[in-house]
Order: C-alpha cells, then structure tokens, then sequence
C-alpha cells in the first residue's frame, strides 16, 4: 500500500513538472498586460431618452447596445522606448544603456466617421508610436491630435478611405443610479469584451477636483479609453480607473462623465488646450472634521467658506457663509458635483446658482472666469494674474503676482510681488509663466525680473 502511495506521488509530481515546463516554455501567455502608463469632428449627441428605468435585468435587451458599441471601440497600442538609467560607469567608460522597446495597451472609442478616437491621457503617455485596431480587426496608425492631463481625456485621428462606425454622447447629467450601464474594452488584450452592471454612484472624487461616475460593470487593466454606454448605446463615459488593492477588478470602477469628455475634446480641437471656467470659491466639504466642528455636517449643499478676488462669484455678489443648493436648477449636495457640472463650462458662460443665505433663498448669476492662480514648475510658487488695482499699484500692464512662495525661498521676499521676466522671457499672465517655467532647469542658473510696491524693478538669479 505503502508502495502504491509512493508511486502515485512520484507520478503526480512529475506530470506537475511538465505541465510547468510546457507553460513556461512552449504555451503562449495571451493574458499579459503591461501597462500604458504609458478639421473639428461634429461630435453626434444622442436624441434618445435615458435608458428605461425599473426594468429588471431579464427584461433589458443589451444586444442592440453590445454590437453597436463592440463596432465603435477600438484597441489602441502604446510602443515607447525605455533607455533605462545611465551608472557611474557608464559615464566613465562611455558606454550607452540599449534602448528597450515597451508596448502598453488600452481602449479608445471612435466618435466621429471620419476617425477621431476619444481615449485616456494615461493610454497615450510618453508613446513614439500609436497603433489601433479596430473590431474588423483593420490596423491604422494613429496621431494625437490634444491631450489633457487633468481630466484624463485625449483626442487621437486615424485615416480611414471608409466610413467608421462611431457612438453617439449621451448626457452624462441624465444618467441615474441604478441605471443600467455596458463597459467595453480591452482587458488584459481580451479585445471586444462586454460587461455589465449598474451605475453605483455619481460625482465620485477620488480625492480629487474631478467628478466620476462609479459603476459596478467589470473593469480591468485594458479597460482604460473604452465605453461606458447606457442600454440605448449612448457613450456616458469614458472608463478610467478602478479601486483595487490587487490591480485587478474587485467591484469599483470609475468613468469620466461624456458632458466632461465632450467638452475637453472640443476645447482641444478649438483652443489647443482646456478652457476651465471657474465659479471663483472656496468650499468645505460636509463631512470634513472643520464641517463638524463648525456645525455644519448636516448641510445639504456646498458650504462657501472663501470668495475669490476678482472672481466671477465676487462680482455676482456670492459671500462666505452662503450654500449653494442647484446651478441650472441641477441639485449640488456635494462639492464634486458642483465641479463636475461646472466642468463642462467655459470662460465667459454664465450660470444660475441659487444660494441659501441666512435661512433665504438668493438667486445669482455668475458669470465664469479663467483660473486666476496657479503652482508654477520647478520653482512651486503660487501666482495669480494681475487685477486692475493690481497694475495701478505695480505700474505694469503685464505680469503675474506672486501671492505664497513653498519653504527655502522666504530668505528672498518674494512675495506680494510682479514676475514680468524670467530669462530675458516676458510673462504676460499665469498661462505664459507655466509655459516659461517649466523649461527651467533645477540645475541651471535662472534670472527673475520683478517689480515691488514702490514700482522699482528688482532682478533676483536662482542657481
């Protein structure tokens, strides 16, 4: 018996070793995913309504919605080079680290017949050369047409002699909890996969400024770029990121809303780059240990703890203290609700923001600005853009304002002061000063033209 025991133990231990050797050297791993991080379209906007509510799941058809989106997403291929880092030696002996060709893979959704691609910022990072195929499995190559890196969002254009299939923007405003959603994409290179779910929640920030939708539709690595559509094939989102402590999908993925999408594209196409208007406040999230301590955990709405100078909500007349309850007779519950509508605004529109004062209803409107401040690069001052009373106090009809400077540069008295120039480059507002200071190098020397209160021009050089 004993003997018998052995035999089947050896038996078994050696049919492990050549399943492990066939794995390893002959079997081909089809699941291996490395990661990317890595003329104006008219975009179509759908007509159709939401998706019918109160439906259970054997009474939705999602077949319609699954073969017109598996059509319009695209598998999208990241090839970068990785040199890796230079040692001592290397500089010593001359030697050249070879350079290592790196493929990241993701999704992308066609918009437009004519071949524009909607996908991740993170998709198309750092990449030499994009790839897509398509669901016929036709290869193009593709050109980045904008990215922005806060929203996560990139325009991508492939040439196509034929008309392409493409989806529809939904309004992503519209979509309700517990409405059903597909997501479609390209885990672990899996291409054409569909999975569904419902939505979880809206305006999630992630502890970020930025508005999410949450849904429970299986997401994974791969995922990035592709479709969250509703049962109509309407695109209400562009998967983004999952919550996972594993990497892999454990129940909680994450869309950026189509309104959001929508208008970074357009914003690319026209200007280049994204044209955020802001509402010009400060706010204090409910359920913040300062809400609690200042009473105001049970708050319903976005608590405005600080108005902005020279700002939009300034000027309509917004105040500390004030909630703001709907803009555009959307509800605000949430400070990332109130973000995310307001992302899919420009400079110059004006919105209608209904505020509760002291126990009453005030009605504003607030016309949207530019961002007045910002961090710059390398040297992490805050500056903003000059006011009129500004100018009048400096003598200058360009600049930006230096209003914080981080540790180590208080020795220098930089602040309350006006940058015009930064070697020999004038800076006419904070989109110019971002531009100049993120060419600097933090181990060259750096000439700062500035002028004081008194009008008198200082020059202050970094090494």
């Amino acid at each position: 018996m004993k003997r018998i025991a052995g035999l089947f133990f050896v038996s078994l231990f050696a049919g492990a070793i050549t399943l492990g050797a066939y794995k390893l050297f002959f079997e081909k791993d089809t699941y291996k995913f490395v990661g990317a991080s890595q003329e104006m379209p008219v975009l179509s906007t759908s007509a159709l309504a939401t998706s019918a509510k109160g439906a259970g799941i054997n009474e939705v058809d999602f077949t319609i919605a699954a073969e017109k989106t598996v059509n319009s997403v695209v598998h999208v291929k990241n090839l970068s080079v990785n040199k890796g880092s230079n040692n001592l030696a290397d500089f010593f002996y001359g030697f050249e680290r070879q350079q290592r060709p790196q493929i990241g893979t993701g999704s992308g959704v066609i918009i437009s017949p004519d071949g524009f691609i909607v996908t991740n910022n993170h998709v198309i990072a750092n990449a030499s050369q994009l790839e897509v195929t398509l669901n016929n499995k036709k290869t193009y190559e593709a050109e980045v047409v904008g990215a922005d890196k806060d929203s996560d969002i990139a325009l991508l254009k492939i040439n196509s002699e034929e008309s392409l299939p493409y989806l529809a923007f939904g309004d992503s405003d519209n979509a309700k909890v517990g409405e059903w959603v597909l997501a479609v994409g390209n885990p672990f290179n899996l291409t054409s996969t569909v999975t569904a779910g419902i939505v979880s929640a809206k305006a999630r920030s992630l502890g970020r400024n930025q508005s999410f939708i949450q849904t429970d539709a299986a997401v994974n690595p791969g995922n990035s770029g592709g479709a969250l559509v509703n049962t109509n094939g309407d695109l209400i989102g562009i998967n983004t990121a999952i919550t996972s402590q594993t990497g892999s999908y454990v129940g909680y993925a994450f869309a950026v809303p189509s309104n959001i999408a929508k208008k970074v594209i357009e914003d690319l196409m026209e200007f280049g780059n994204v044209q955020r208007g802001l509402l010009g406040i400060s706010a204090i999230n409910v359920n913040s240990p300062q809400a609690v301590e200042m009473g105001l955990d049970e708050i319903e709405g976005v608590y405005v703890s600080q108005v902005s100078q020279d700002s939009g909500a300034e000027d309509a007349g917004l105040q500390e203290g004030d909630i703001i309850k709907k803009v555009d007779n959307i509800w605000v519950r949430k400070f990332s609700e109130l973000t995310g509508y307001l992302s899919s605004k420009r400079p110059g529109d004006v919105v209608e923001v209904i505020v509760d004062r002291d126990g009453k209803q005030l009605t504003k409107k607030v016309r949207l600005k530019k961002q007045q401040s910002i961090i710059l690069p390398a040297t992490g001052f805050m500056v903003k853009n000059l006011s009129k009373e500004d100018k009048e106090t400096f003598g200058v009809k360009k600049g930006v304002k230096i209003i914080d400077v981080p540790e180590g540069y208080d020795r220098y008295d930089l602040k309350d002061k006006v940058i015009t120039e930064v070697d020999g480059k004038e800076i006419g507002d904070i989109e110019e000063a971002k531009s100049v200071f993120s060419e600097i190098s933090r181990y060259g020397r750096t000439s700062f033209t500035m002028i004081n209160k008194k009008g008198e021009k200082e020059r202050l050089i970094l090494q």
